[in-house]
C-alpha cells in the first residue's frame, strides 16, 4: 500500500474533502482594480501619458502611466528617463481605410515573409473590419454594393 493511502486512512473522512466541496472553500485571487479616478490628459506632461499619440489608457484594466511605476519591481522610477513610445493602436488608427471592390478582402501583412499569414476578411456587413493580426482596416468600396 502506498504512503498516500496509509496517510488517508489516518485522516478522518471529514478532513477529505470532494474537489467540489474543497473549491467552494477556497477563494481565487483577484487582481487588483485599476485606477479610475485619474486619467491623463493631453495637457499633461508627456511622461505621464501613456503614448504620444494615446494620452489616456486604452483598456479598462490598465492603469494610468503615473501609477505604474510604484510596485517594487521598479527601481528607475523617474519617468523622464523612460522610453515612451508610440502606441500601436494610435499608429493603426492613422492608417487610412483600404477601400476593396468585391465582398472579401485578403490581407497578408506586407512585407513577404516579415508579414502574417493569409486571412481573409468578410466585408459583407457595412464599416470597415480589422484584419486580426496586424489591424489594418478594410471596407467594401460603396460602388460594389
Amino acid at each position: 500500500m502506498s504512503l498516500t493511502r496509509l496517510a488517508l486512512r489516518r485522516l478522518p473522512r471529514s478532513a477529505i474533502l470532494s474537489p467540489s466541496t474543497r473549491s467552494a472553500h477556497t477563494s481565487i485571487p483577484q487582481p487588483p482594480a485599476p485606477l479610475k479616478s485619474y486619467q491623463p490628459k493631453p495637457s499633461d506632461p508627456e511622461e505621464q501619458q501613456q503614448s504620444p499619440n494615446v494620452p489616456g489608457t486604452w483598456s479598462t484594466s490598465q492603469n494610468p502611466k503615473k501609477f505604474v511605476f510604484d510596485g517594487p519591481r521598479f527601481e528607475q522610477t523617474d519617468l523622464s528617463l523612460q522610453p515612451n513610445g508610440l502606441s500601436a493602436m494610435g499608429m493603426v488608427q492613422e492608417d487610412p481605410v483600404r477601400m476593396v471592390n468585391g465582398r472579401r478582402a485578403s490581407c497578408d501583412g506586407g512585407g513577404g515573409p516579415l508579414g502574417h499569414p493569409k486571412v481573409f476578411i468578410n466585408l459583407d456587413k457595412p464599416g470597415p473590419k480589422a484584419c486580426g493580426y496586424c489591424g489594418i482596416r478594410f471596407e467594401q468600396a460603396h460602388a460594389a454594393h
